[in-house]
C-alpha cells in the first residue's frame, strides 16, 4: 500500500491522515469495524470528517455514527461535511480522556491517527474501553514516527536527511510536548493492560517513490512545510537547525534537476 508522505517535509505523521487515507483503509476499517444494523460506531478524534466521508461510501445502512473530537472547529468542519454528503450522524466536542457518553454505549469504537496527539494514552484508551460494550470491537491506527528509510541517489539528498531528522528530533524533545510520535507499536501491550484483548495488529506502510527529478512544486510545497517547523521552534538553536536544512533542501534540489531522469 503507497502512500504520499514525504519525510523531507513533516516531522511526524501527525498531521497528514488526509494524505495516506484511501479507500483500501476505508474497506479495512469496514472490515475491522463490522458495522451492521443497529449497531452505534463512536469515532474519537474525528478531525473534519473523513471517516464519516469514506464510511458513507459504502453505503451503510441503518448504522449510528457518533464522532467527537477536542476542538469546536473540527467539530464545526466535520458537520459540514457530512451534511454535504447527506450522511446521517451524531457530532460533537468532547476530550477523548473523558467521553461524555455511559458505559458499554457503543458496538465498536475507533481512533485514527488520534493518540499520537494525547499525553495521556492509557486513560484514553480505557474510555475506548469503556464505552464499547464488552465484546465489542475497539480500532486504533498509530504511526511508528521512529520507523523510517530514506534513499537518495545523490549524496546531498542523504545528507538532506540527516539534517532534516536533526530538525525534527529537536522539535519533538522541545519542551511542553509530552505526546509519543511512535505510539502506533506500543498498542496491543496498552490494549492488554486496559481490559482490550488485542486480536490482531495490521501494518500500513507509508511510502513514497520518485524517478526522475521533483517539479518544482514540489520542492516548493517541502520549503513550505519546513519553513512552518521553522517559525514554531521554541529556541534559536533549532531555528539555526532549520536554517542550515534549508541550505542543504536548496542545493538538494539543484543538484536533483541536474541529474535529470537518472535521479532516485
Amino acid at each position: 500500500m503507497t502512500r504520499d508522505v514525504d519525510c523531507l517535509a513533516s516531522a511526524t505523521l501527525k498531521n497528514l491522515r488526509e494524505r495516506w487515507w484511501d479507500a483500501a483503509f476505508t474497506a479495512f476499517l469496514n472490515d475491522t469495524l463490522q458495522p451492521r444494523a443497529g449497531r452505534r460506531i463512536l469515532d474519537v478524534g474525528c478531525g473534519a470528517g473523513i471517516a464519516e466521508v469514506q464510511l458513507s461510501r459504502l453505503r451503510l445502512s441503518q448504522v449510528q455514527l457518533v464522532a467527537v473530537d477536542l476542538l469546536v472547529s473540527r467539530v464545526a468542519q466535520a458537520r459540514a461535511a457530512a451534511q454535504a454528503h447527506n450522511i446521517r450522524a451524531q457530532f460533537s466536542a468532547a476530550d477523548a480522556c473523558a467521553l461524555p457518553f455511559t458505559d458499554g454505549a457503543f458496538d465498536s469504537a475507533f481512533c485514527i491517527a488520534v493518540l499520537q496527539h494525547i499525553g495521556d494514552v492509557p486513560k484514553a484508551v480505557r474510555e475506548l474501553a469503556r464505552v464499547t460494550r464488552p465484546e465489542g470491537r475497539i480500532v486504533a491506527v498509530e504511526p511508528d514516527n521512529a520507523g523510517r528509510y530514506f534513499y537518495s541517489s545523490l549524496d546531498v539528498g542523504m545528507r538532506a536527511y540527516e539534517s532534516a531528522g536533526l530538525l525534527f528530533a529537536s522539535l519533538t524533545r522541545a519542551p511542553g510536548d509530552s505526546t509519543n510520535p511512535s505510539v502506533g507499536p506500543t498498542l496491543p501491550t496498552l490494549f492488554a493492560q486496559n481490559g482490550i484483548e488485542p486480536l490482531s495488529v495490521h501494518l500500513f506502510p507509508v511510502s513514497r517513490a520518485q524517478l526522475g527529478a521533483p517539479s518544482e512544486a514540489m520542492w516548493e510545497a517541502r520549503r513550505s512545510g519546513v519553513q512552518a517547523e521553522i517559525d514554531r521552534a521554541p529556541g534559536e538553536s533549532i531555528r539555526r537547525l532549520g536554517q542550515d536544512y534549508m541550505k542543504l533542501l536548496d542545493r538538494y534540489a539543484t543538484e536533483a534537476s541536474a541529474a535529470g531522469s537518472t535521479f532516485v
